[in-house]
């Protein structure tokens, strides 16, 4: 596979890092990177050549994310010093209108609300149960948890970056998280033994990381006081209210308002946090959208999986991203005649 004359001439430019030691510490391999440069983009691009998640052949039926470095198309022993060295070229020759971050968007594991769809399959999701709270069986709303499933998915990223840090891999210096409790009990087992618990670091939550707002129960949010009782170590964004004041039984978001949230959310993050490596652990929709927005390939995250996304970000008034803003929400009809159903534990 070629790869474009940017990227070859940084690749060779560092190939004379030596590969990773087993016997060297974390703190050792996380040696301090070039920090990026902070404002509010005007346009987003996807830097090619680093993963094969960007590639036109991709094919996220067939690929293994764990097994793989991740997707990083290197497959040398020196192959995360290499890319850490790249992006340290990258953001060390940018000029005051350019930066570059990593991005480690992750899914959700399987929660209630996924394995409910899978029972009764996603049209008679979409018409009926997905509005519902539960079926007497499951209760999937709202704010449902993992499943054992999902809890294991989260476990398997954890030990597959653990093995990747013993070549190097860069790590998130920032944790961001959706509202909704999936998405930060998947961030907590990833993370809680790497970096929250060792050295720290405390996820933020961001509203705006949240899946598609309305008609769904799934995607209504617990209380702030209670997500704060259930993940003490979590920090949130200011203003951040007690009560979800964003959800609606009657109305869902377009595709178009969803765009348009997320290109906020990452607005405010290139303007706020310098960290070339960063972590955004959300959901399928909350994905699908950022894909549009930074003009990533579209593609499938399975839940539990993630996609590292090397980004360009300029503040260039002439280079705009497309006009996100806009566009109707989605107004459904009466809400289903609920089940009574018991609420076990989940």
């Amino acid at each position: 596979m070629k790869l474009p004359t940017m990227l070859t001439q940084l690749l060779l430019s560092s190939s004379s890092s030596s590969p990773a030691e087993p016997s060297r510490t974390m703190d050792e391999l996380q040696q301090r990177p070039v920090m990026g440069k902070v404002f509010t983009p005007t346009n987003y691009t996807v830097v090619r050549g680093f993963f094969l998640q960007d590639e036109p052949s991709f094919n996220s039926t067939t690929f293994d994310l764990l097994h793989s470095s991740f997707g990083l198309l290197s497959n040398s022993t020196s192959r995360w010093h290499s890319f850490r060295s790249s992006i340290d070229l990258l953001n060390s020759q940018a000029n005051k209108h350019t930066t570059y971050k990593v991005l480690y968007v992750a899914r959700h594991g399987e929660g209630w609300h996924n394995r409910a769809e899978e029972k009764y399959g996603t049209e008679e999701w979409n018409r009926r149960w997905s509005r519902l709270e539960g079926d007497g069986e499951m209760v999937w709303g709202p704010d449902p948890l993992l499943t054992p499933l999902g809890e294991q998915q989260a476990r398997a990223v954890n030990e597959a970056w653990k093995e990747e840090i013993k070549d190097g891999v860069p790590l998130p210096m920032s944790l961001y998280s959706s509202p909704l409790s999936r998405s930060a009990r998947t961030l907590e087992i990833t993370w809680e033994d790497i970096l929250i618990e060792p050295r720290g670091v405390r996820p933020l939550v961001r509203e705006h990381l949240r899946e598609t707002i309305g008609l769904h129960t799934c995607d209504k949010r617990s209380p702030k006081s209670v997500f704060a009782e259930r993940f003490p170590s979590y920090k949130f964004e200011v203003p951040f209210s007690e009560h979800d004041q964003l959800w609606s039984p009657n109305f869902q978001e377009s595709s178009i308002q969803q765009a348009l949230r997320t290109q906020q959310v990452l607005n405010h993050l290139f303007a706020t946090d310098p960290s070339p490596y960063i972590s955004l652990t959300a959901h399928g929709g909350t994905i699908a959208s950022l894909f549009r927005v930074v003009g990533h390939q579209p593609q499938e995250v399975k839940p539990g999986g993630f996609v590292p996304i090397v980004l360009k970000a300029v503040d260039y008034k002439s280079a705009e991203s497309e006009l996100l803003g806009g566009g109707a929400s989605r107004e459904a009809g009466p809400v289903p005649t609920a089940l009574v159903g018991r609420r076990g534990e989940l």
